[in-house]
């Protein structure tokens, strides 16, 4: 009994070490965000984000090697969220979908703005050598552009790979544009219907291109 009782005592201690250690985990990881997104990849620093997540350097430290693998590691936390807003869920029809889908990215975008915001900016810059986090968003987004190119061939079968591939580029490049346009206009941006105007566009452009009016 004391042996049992004893092991029972120590998977405690682990669970609970294990649970703050993941809160912890959380904490660090919101902070980041929300400094990344007000000073940029140079901006954000170790010292930034102990301060405002109230944690340690050391704690930051023992959970990321540097700040460059804490700000791949917040964009590989977001994946999963923005990649299901990219999804086109079940509808009635081929316009009603695309229409969901679109409102979908445009409700995450309002929601959670801050990984679309520091993502872009990874993706704008160049350097000579190339942050792990820059590498992380470039293929979290491919991700992203493979499973919306499956979903439009599923979605709509008349269009050939070339259509596709140009419409998919043509969806995601649309997203980053006004998102872009919210972050300048602000409050005089409506996103939800600029969405809405960009799912009607993209069906007509599909329609287009099985009519043959329009080639890749």
């Amino acid at each position: 009994m004391p042996r049992e009782r004893n092991q029972m005592v120590e998977e405690r201690k682990i669970r609970r070490r294990r649970a703050n250690g993941e809160e912890s985990r959380r904490r660090i990881l919101d902070a980041a965000v929300e400094v990344a997104s007000e000073r940029g990849y140079e901006g954000t620093s170790i010292a930034i984000v102990s301060a405002r997540s109230g944690l340690p350097a050391s704690s930051i430290y023992w959970h990321f090697k540097d700040k460059d693998e804490l700000i791949a590691a917040v964009i590989e936390r977001s994946f999963g969220t923005w990649l299901t807003a990219m999804d086109i869920p079940d509808g009635d029809g081929p316009f009603a979908r695309i229409r969901a889908m679109t409102a979908s990215v445009a409700k995450g975008l309002l929601e959670s703005p801050d990984f679309l915001r520091l993502g872009l900016m990874l993706g704008l810059e160049r350097r000579p050598e190339e942050p792990s986090a820059r590498a992380m968003f470039l293929e979290v987004r491919d991700t992203a552009f493979r499973n919306l190119t499956t979903s439009v061939r599923e979605l709509l079968p008349a269009l050939d790979d070339a259509a596709i591939r140009l419409l998919v580029t043509y969806a995601m490049a649309g997203a980053d544009g006004i998102f872009v346009a919210k972050e300048i206009g602000g409050d005089s941006i409506d996103i939800a219907r600029l969405f809405d105007l960009h799912a009607h566009a993209l069906f007509d452009l599909a329609a287009r291109f099985v009519a043959g009016d329009l080639t890749p």
